[in-house]
């Protein structure tokens, strides 16, 4: 692929290296209205996947019809070679698809800890072996277990949804935007964290509204535009690509 032309993913990958694959998905929240027209995204072992575009292309509505909260009119969802399209979240976290999204991720009155049990309420007998994982991930969320989770700051609880979504042993994470809303020393750190999950195992398809630091640290990176996939490679390929850099990134073109 060359680094001035981002093309779209290849549809052959070997079923036994995909772990999602999103097949031309219809999806939207109204009847007759399609947020989605067609979009198809794949996450392999162990990739980062970051996913970008201007506000209203249908970002945060992939995660949320992969997960079960849009109504899909067509198109599947394959999570290691199960079609899990349209099944309900509470199904999608036992097969494996955990889900962080970007507002009223955490429950404010409990402690961190009831929090992370609430993560493992389907599966609550191996929940000191999980929050032993959550923790080295996350050591601060140990130290604080007993703190109420509406005392921390914005990313003190984006690091506990991830913690709660991690609980179950997800084969992928979705997060919607966990840069949303903070500083940018809490970004970096967000994004570092990110990175460090995704280097335990787990496979991270991320929407992202900070560009630049989502594609300096995927391994491959989709354009959403009006629905649709409109271009795809691997981070460094779409920061260079002049289409992507002068339709979608704006002053990003003076930055790489």
């Amino acid at each position: 692929m060359s680094s001035t032309s981002a093309m779209p993913a290849p549809a052959d990958a070997p079923a036994g290296d995909s772990v999602v694959k999103v097949t031309n998905l219809v999806a939207g929240y109204l009847p007759g209205v399609n947020i989605l027209n067609g979009c198809s995204i794949e996450a392999r072992k162990g990739e980062l996947i970051g996913i970008i575009g201007p506000n209203g292309a249908g970002k945060s509505t992939l995660l949320k019809a992969m997960f079960g909260l849009v109504k899909v009119h067509s198109g599947t969802v394959v999570v290691r070679g199960q079609d899990l399209t349209g099944l309900k979240a509470n199904k999608l976290v036992t097969q494996g698809v955990g889900f962080v999204p970007q507002t009223n991720n955490v429950f404010a009155t409990l402690t961190i800890e009831e929090n992370l049990q609430m993560g493992m309420f389907q599966r609550p007998k191996v929940f000191a072996e999980r929050f032993d994982f959550v923790t080295s991930l996350f050591p601060e969320l140990a130290k604080r277990r007993a703190q109420r989770a509406g005392s921390l700051s914005g990313g003190e609880r984006q690091m506990v949804a991830m913690g709660r979504a991690l609980m179950m042993d997800p084969a992928v994470l979705l997060l919607d935007e966990p840069s949303a809303g903070l500083s940018p020393v809490k970004q970096d750190e967000t994004f570092l964290r990110v990175h460090e999950i995704n280097r335990a195992g787990v496979s991270v398809i991320m929407v992202e509204q900070n560009a630049r630091r989502c594609l300096q640290i995927c391994d491959r990176g989709y354009v959403l535009d009006q629905g649709k996939d409109a271009y795809t490679g691997t981070g460094r390929e779409l920061m260079k690509d002049p289409k992507v850099i002068q339709l979608y990134l704006g002053t990003l073109a003076d930055e790489v």
